[in-house]
């Protein structure tokens, strides 16, 4: 019988944690005694030494001493109190907004005490606001520590001391138990790359000695927290590649390509009124490979704006259908899902093949005709929505998935779809697409269950788009410039973008744009279009704009990813150094869709930092949206490049990928030895780090 671990136990266990605090532990994610051990401090405080008061500097956050010379009671306003003390080498004054009797009784002059904040400037010199502090009732007692202090992440009721309390009691019962805390990373791997065992590490990262100091653990050089940050990587890695051979052991239809088959991908191609550049045809190639095997194809389609991924996935839906096979394409908004649908319509006329479109706005009879058509399998191919994995949504014979924008979705709604598709133990194939270029660093780590491909070339006669970077106190001029553009019979997206979230305040922005640029230019039609419209809106309005109803569209961000309008070739960023390169990159390759001269006008608001002028000038010089995700990565940071949207699967706890981007390379190479090295090791890992989420992976 398995003896289960001690750390597996839930928190309630310890000494002074009752159901309130058990409860608001696990508002943090802390339900059980391992989750206090890998719940790391945020920072540190440095107690283990006495700062002579003449040392202090505003900013400096310190431990002092010294005996009390005089307090007061300020009678402006709100009662404060003031004490000031001394340690023979200069004064500090305290500074008391919230105060009781006892305070202020056990404060008398001639009183020594110790105190901890930080020091800032004050009325009358140097101050400390609130500080932490002791009576010391003997000049023997000792008020340093001899290791640094934690500082936890909390939440609303939770103390640092509680926190400190609890954790104590979870290592304590470590250090008691060694056989607790096992060290799945082999001894080979922790030599090589000179990193400490796993209990020292946790040890170090929670008590720290005199020996580390404060600025290595905040800039991760320790070899404890690398450590970590290298095992918790290690074990998002080994997950995705773990899925990645479980997939392999599915069951997928396989796609064959005999003669019929190949005479129908010849018509459709042969059909197209543009001919396939040579990435597109390797592209299809892979597919066309992957698809002919018993297993499911888990495909990351990656190309430029404009690159053609579309037609890809066509052929791909070609495949399928021929095979008796229905299709799902999904995408994340009704705008680029209703672009589908024509593109997808249009490309199968001659096919007899039933297109059908379903998104949360189908409602009664024409939903209930769709449905229908689905689970009858009438409907061949269903373009939509997330609307696509309702309960309500039940198919025939399901055999190819295709995800656009797939960073949009969070992972369930794919997981969900695929599970909806799944039959007597076949699974769909699964062909995932972004615009959004995914340096390679991070593919490796957060794609590694999929293949990649990559559509690396334009279409011919594409032109680039000419960006120019200039300040907003030329907006008149640019004013001028849109007269004459619509003058020509050409159209304008005029984005606004705010650095705040809310979309709310976005919206507002857009609006006012709109009024100022209506005023402005009289005789230029001018809409609006923004996240906080209704769906049907936002079609309306992105419908009169392609049919050239519209000169001038005012946008938010909502645009990204949206509809082609070849006629659009002027493009206005207001504060594109709000925005990141490869964001800037996506709208900007909402014009250049036609066969004329495009612009984008970046116009920034004065001064500028050196970075973002650098950011802004890679956007200029380059049309290139893997250059530019290669940039952003290096002036960013790979976190805020796979910003939230795109890490939604990837919480990390200690490890974080600005400060640990050059253990990405030794985690793939470690990783893909583990299965043979270790692989008794891989569900130890993933229960430690992702616990209950492990799942995610499985898309």
């Amino acid at each position: 019988m398995k003896i289960p671990n001690a750390l597996h136990q839930p928190v309630g266990v310890l000494t002074g944690i009752g159901a309130q605090t058990a409860n608001r532990l696990q508002k943090l994610g802390l339900c059980t005694l391992q989750d206090l051990v890998f719940h790391l401090p945020l920072r540190y405080e440095d107690r283990t030494r006495v700062y002579p008061i003449r040392s202090l500097k505003p900013g400096m956050t310190v431990l002092i001493s010294g005996k009390v010379e005089f307090i007061d009671v300020l009678p402006r306003g709100r009662k404060g109190l003031v004490c000031r003390i001394s340690d023979g080498t200069g004064f500090i004054n305290l500074k008391f907004f919230h105060f009781t009797a006892s305070q202020h009784n056990a404060l008398k002059p001639g009183t020594l005490i110790s105190c901890f904040a930080e020091v800032r400037y004050g009325f009358s010199g140097l101050e400390m606001v609130h500080p932490e502090y002791k009576v010391i009732t003997s000049p023997e007692h000792c008020i340093t520590e001899t290791r640094l202090t934690p500082v936890y992440p909390l939440t609303e009721g939770l103390s640092q001391n509680v926190i400190r309390k609890a954790v104590k009691q979870a290592l304590d019962l470590c250090n008691q138990q060694p056989e607790l805390l096992t060290d799945w990373i082999p001894e080979s791997i922790l030599k090589q790359y000179r990193y400490p065992a796993l209990a020292d590490a946790i040890q170090t990262l929670h008590a720290p000695d005199e020996s580390v100091s404060i600025e290595a653990l905040q800039n991760g050089s320790v070899p404890a927290l690398k450590r970590l940050a290298f095992e918790e990587l290690l074990t998002h890695y080994l997950t995705l590649r773990a899925t990645r051979n479980k997939t392999k052991a599915w069951q997928a239809p396989a796609f064959s390509v005999d003669a019929t088959v190949k005479a129908a991908t010849e018509h459709f191609i042969n059909s197209l009124p543009f001919k396939l550049t040579g990435a597109q045809q390797r592209v299809i190639a892979e597919i066309e490979a992957d698809c002919r095997l018993q297993h499911p194809m888990m495909r990351l389609v990656q190309g430029d704006v404009g690159s053609g991924k579309t037609i890809v996935s066509a052929y791909a839906a070609l495949l399928a259908l021929t095979a008796g096979y229905q299709v799902a394409v999904m995408a994340p908004t009704e705008l680029l899902a209703e672009q589908h649908f024509r593109n997808f319509t249009a490309w199968f006329e001659g096919f007899q093949t039933q297109v059908v479109y379903l998104t949360g706005q189908l409602k009664g009879n024409a939903r209930k005709a769709v449905l229908q058509g689905l689970e009858e399998g009438a409907a061949n191919i269903i373009i939509g929505t997330h609307a696509l994995f309702q309960d309500s949504v039940n198919f025939h014979r399901l055999g190819l998935i295709i995800i656009d924008e797939q960073h949009r979705f969070g992972v369930h709604q794919r997981l969900a779809l695929r599970e909806k598709g799944q039959q007597a133990g076949i699974r769909p194939h699964q062909l995932v697409m972004t615009a959004t270029p995914i340096p390679r660093t991070l593919a490796m780590l957060q794609y590694s269950d999929l293949d990649i491909s990559i559509i690396d070339e334009l279409p011919p006669g594409r032109k680039p788009i000419v960006t120019s970077v200039i300040p907003a106190e030329r907006r008149a001029d640019v004013i001028d410039r849109i007269n004459s553009w619509v003058g020509k019979k050409r159209q304008v997206y005029w984005v606004c973008t705010l650095i705040e979230e809310s979309e709310v305040l976005q919206c507002e922005a857009a609006e006012k744009t709109a009024e100022t640029l209506t005023q402005a230019l009289p005789d230029v039609r001018v809409a609006l279009i923004h996240g906080r419209m209704k769906s049907a809106e936002k079609d309306a309005v992105m419908q009169a704009f392609k049919n050239h109803q519209i000169d001038l569209l005012v946008a938010t961000t909502v645009i990204e990813v949206g509809v082609d309008v070849p006629n659009a070739g002027l493009m206005i960023i207001e504060n594109p150094e709000r925005l990141g390169l490869s964001q800037l990159h996506q709208l900007r390759g909402r014009v250049g869709r036609g066969n004329d001269d495009s612009y984008c006008l970046l116009m920034y608001q004065a001064p500028l930092s050196d970075t973002a002028r650098h950011r802004l000038g890679v956007l200029r010089d380059s049309n290139d949206g893997f250059v530019i995700a290669e940039k952003d990565l290096e002036l960013r940071g790979p976190g805020e490049v796979m910003g939230t949207r795109q890490t939604g699967q990837m919480q990390f706890k200690v490890a974080d990928l600005a400060r640990d981007s050059d253990l990405l390379a030794v985690v793939q190479q470690i990783g893909d030895e583990f299965f043979n090295q270790a692989p008794q090791a891989i569900q130890p890992l993933c229960d430690r780090w992702l616990g209950a989420s492990t799942e995610y992976s499985e898309v």
